[in-house]
């Protein structure tokens, strides 16, 4: 995964029902790019993040 400062990811929940986790990129700690990222999630916690498989980035939704 490769992000910017700024961007939205989400962790999506592991169980049927478990809402999915939202933040924003607050720092890119690793080279091009890569991780980890601090990230900080809309519930205001703060984390080093190495995203797993769960996790993609959120892409805006573009109106027509």
């Amino acid at each position: 995964m490769h992000a910017a400062v700024g961007e939205r990811l989400v962790i999506h929940g592991k169980l049927v029902g478990q809402a999915d986790r939202h933040g924003e990129i607050l720092e890119v700690r690793g080279p091009d790019g890569g991780p980890p990222y601090l990230v900080r999630f809309d519930d205001g916690h703060e984390t080093l993040l190495y995203p797993g498989a769960d996790c993609e980035l959120e892409h805006e939704r573009q109106s027509h």
